[in-house]
């Protein structure tokens, strides 16, 4: 079951980030549901779950952007695992706990492609981070404490993270 799963929501990703997330911006930002995805199953599933997850999204969604293939296979996968350890130490998570730290994360995921890539004159890396990773850091942040409080107020999310976690 947890494989189906997994399946659909790296099926899913795809074709949402890459076809419908351009027409929805918010300010000409578009949030991350990779990044907000891997940490959530990371969180809650462990730090395997995460990291074999993160790959998979990551290299699903370099297919279709100008991405390298072995960067987001390999950032995605270290975000997942990275979560997912988090997971393992945190005893309650709560909602905020969780927003702040898709903040920090998201935050340094999007200050990746400008390091690696020159960036013309005009945009320097304190343009990129004001521009585009925070923005898009603090939409992801939003949408992943929100899908995370509509869990957390529906199941009972620790007694599902114990359960995974043995």
């Amino acid at each position: 079951m947890k494989a189906l799963l997994y399946s659909v929501v790296i099926v899913g990703i795809v074709p949402v980030q890459s076809v419908l997330l351009p027409h929805l911006t918010l300010w000409d930002v578009k949030p991350d549901f990779g990044v907000v995805a891997v940490c959530l199953i990371g969180l809650i599933n462990g730090e395997l779950d995460g990291l074999l997850v993160g790959v998979a999204v990551g290299w699903a969604l370099s297919l279709f952007s100008a991405q390298d293939v072995l960067t987001g296979a390999m950032l995605k996968g270290g975000l997942g695992l990275v979560a997912g350890l988090a997971g393992r130490q945190m005893v309650y998570l709560s909602p905020l706990v969780l927003v702040s730290g898709l903040l920090v994360v998201s935050c340094l995921a999007g200050l990746v492609t400008p390091v690696v890539l020159k960036l013309s004159p005009q945009q320097d890396l304190w343009w990129a981070i004001w521009n585009v990773a925070l923005p898009q850091a603090c939409l992801d942040a939003v949408i992943g404490g929100a899908i995370y409080w509509l869990m957390w107020s529906q199941f009972n999310i620790e007694q599902l993270m114990s359960e995974s976690r043995m």
